[in-house]
């Protein structure tokens, strides 16, 4: 199977994730894509074939197998590796999202499009919880499907059509019971990335919203200081009405002024 496309998809999120989002894709990569293509393909490449069972019924060995693994674990790994993987598509097709709407208004609507904020930071936030649950189904199916992380060399099978009760010999059994160990190692530090990574996002959420809603003193202060007082205001409108009623009653004398010698000499005629 080719993980190149995965790794590409991935690799395109790296740059919208947070720190500890990163280190979770450097565990993916190392501990799960790289040891899964350089070493557990190749362990469990024939493993139906090396499945031997001291009977030669036809049909009894590919009944005993089918009953002991239901499904493949290195292919259960694969679907594992493939289900904790896509949910981080969905923080991407969220930034290409506000990518898009920027090309379609041609104006800036985010300060930064990959800021966790807003809608990205539920989006980011559901992600999370898609990889948790995933992990923590895929180590479930893992323990209950094969009575646990052991791997037997030995397994006793009565299905039928076996004629009685034979002996499977299981090859690589050490091997294999290895790299489950350490697929359930890596699982449960991813869980652990996951939930601080999520933990992370939700308390900077908080943060941002308890300081926008709560202003510090000092800054109320520099905000009053940086408006007019109003008494200043209220000064200059003051200032600016007697001038306007010394004026008007600057003008009353002068009319009555030029009045009176019409006056007198009217007087004077009768």
């Amino acid at each position: 199977m080719n993980w190149g496309f995965l790794e590409n998809i991935l690799s395109g999120v790296n740059k919208y994730s947070t720190v500890i989002g990163r280190i979770w894709l450097s565990v993916v990569f190392l501990f799960r894509i790289l040891v899964y293509v350089a070493a557990a393909e190749q362990v469990w490449k024939d493993e139906q074939k090396d499945f031997v069972c001291n009977t030669q019924q036809p049909g009894c060995e590919n009944a005993c197998f089918d009953h002991f693994f239901p499904i493949s674990q290195v292919r259960l790994w694969a679907l594992q590796l493939i289900m904790v993987s896509t949910p981080s598509l969905l923080v991407a097709l969220h930034v290409a999202y506000r990518e898009h709407r920027e090309a379609k208004h041609r104006r800036k609507l985010y300060e930064d499009k990959s800021s966790i904020d807003g809608g990205l930071f539920c989006t980011y936030t559901v992600s999370l919880l898609f990889k948790t649950a995933f992990e923590v189904g895929s180590l479930l199916a893992f323990y209950f499907l094969y009575n646990g992380f052991e791997v037997p060399i030995l397994l006793r099978c009565s299905q039928s059509p076996c004629p009685n009760m034979v002996d499977c010999y299981m090859a690589r059994a050490t091997e294999k019971k290895i790299f489950l160990y350490i697929m359930g190692c890596t699982s449960i530090l991813c869980i652990a990335l996951n939930v601080v990574e999520l933990v992370y996002i939700v308390w900077k959420q908080l943060w941002k919203c308890f300081t926008r809603r709560y202003i510090s003193v000092e800054e109320r202060e520099a905000f009053i200081h940086s408006r007019p007082p109003v008494s200043i205001v209220n000064t200059m409108f003051a200032s600016t009405e007697p001038t306007a009623n010394t004026d008007t009653n600057s003008t009353q004398p002068a009319s009555t002024a030029e009045n009176q010698p019409v006056q007198s000499a009217r007087a004077g005629t009768d």
